[in-house]
């Protein structure tokens, strides 16, 4: 019966990587709010990436959180997409070059699509959805 429900429905695991949480509100608010009321249209979110069928990644990548996002990516089943949202997760941001004279942030890796295989990119600081 589980193989059957999760086969109609949708889940999508939201990896935070580091930012000012202005994509995880929008995504949170796509997802949860009532205006939107994606699960309407089965389209829920999980916390367990072993059931998720959509990886969507906020913010920069870190040195602190570059295994952990590897880990993930691996432990959610084929077939997958992998979601990058905002300038950060596309290029590092405002963190990638924040240090002025200093050079660039040695904390910021690199973007998303360096690390893992990204399938989409939403631009935008923070992007916002738009009916």
């Amino acid at each position: 019966m589980k193989t059957l429900a999760r086969k109609k429905c949708i889940h999508v695991f939201l990896a935070y990587t580091g930012g000012c949480n202005g994509c995880d509100i929008e995504v949170v608010n796509a997802v949860l709010s009532p205006y939107y009321d994606a699960e309407q249209y089965n389209v829920f979110l999980t916390f367990n990436p072993r059931e998720a069928d959509i990886l969507i990644v906020s913010g920069c990548v870190t040195l602190a959180n570059l295994k952990p996002l590897k880990e993930i990516y691996k432990k959610i089943p084929e077939p997958k997409a992998v979601v990058a949202v905002g300038s950060c997760a596309l290029m590092g941001g405002v963190y990638k070059n924040i240090y002025g004279d200093l050079g660039p942030s040695e904390f910021v890796v690199a973007p998303v699509d360096k690390v893992i295989p990204v399938d989409v990119k939403v631009p935008g600081c923070a992007p916002r959805l738009k009916i």
